[in-house]
């Protein structure tokens, strides 16, 4: 913990939900945490780096293959920073990823690498929900101490109706308030 601040590092994945994120960091900037932000190439897709950087102060993680700003490289700097590492959203990509310990960008190398508690907030289609795959994803995930959040059931933004929304920021806040109590 940086000056004995939590340090909250959030990934966000490509999904419609990451507009969600930015209250989310917003929200934990808010209560004096330090928040870093680690984002796939999709997720850059629907809310822009510059937008977490902005809300975070702090360098946003995309390229695992970028220059590091200090000698450790970027995914063991943010693993090493978390108190206290969320996924939100989340979709089954990641999810399946993370269960199968597949590492292949920055996002995933620093899930793998951190020793932080780990907080994933799924968002997804119902059909991609309801997938046995991803069922069974999510409940290694579970096996493995990661605190996954039910998703959230009502309208989504493919059209259909059913499980798979985003858990609201301010849920995602109070999971992580417990995860540091």
């Amino acid at each position: 913990m940086a000056g004995g601040r939590p340090h909250i590092v959030i990934g966000v994945t490509g999904s419609i939900a990451a507009y969600k994120a930015c209250e989310l960091v917003r929200l934990c900037t808010g209560e004096g945490w330090e928040v870093s932000v680690v984002m796939t190439d999709a997720a850059t897709r629907f809310v822009s780096a510059l937008t977490f950087q902005t809300l975070s102060r702090n360098p946003v993680g995309i390229d695992a293959f970028a220059t590091p700003e200090q000698w450790v490289p970027g995914h063991i700097g943010f693993a090493d920073r978390a108190t206290v590492f969320v996924v939100a959203p989340c979709t089954a990509n990641v999810i399946a990823k993370m269960a199968q310990g597949i590492a292949d960008d920055m996002l995933t190398s620093s899930l793998l690498a951190t020793r932080a508690p780990v907080l994933v907030a799924p968002a997804m289609n119902v059909h991609m929900w309801d997938h046995p795959a991803t069922q069974r994803n999510i409940a290694r995930l579970r096996e493995d101490g990661v605190k996954v959040m039910e998703a959230e059931t009502g309208d989504l933004a493919c059209g259909y109706s059913g499980r798979g929304r985003m858990a609201q920021p301010a849920a995602i806040l109070a999971e992580i308030v417990s995860l540091l109590s």
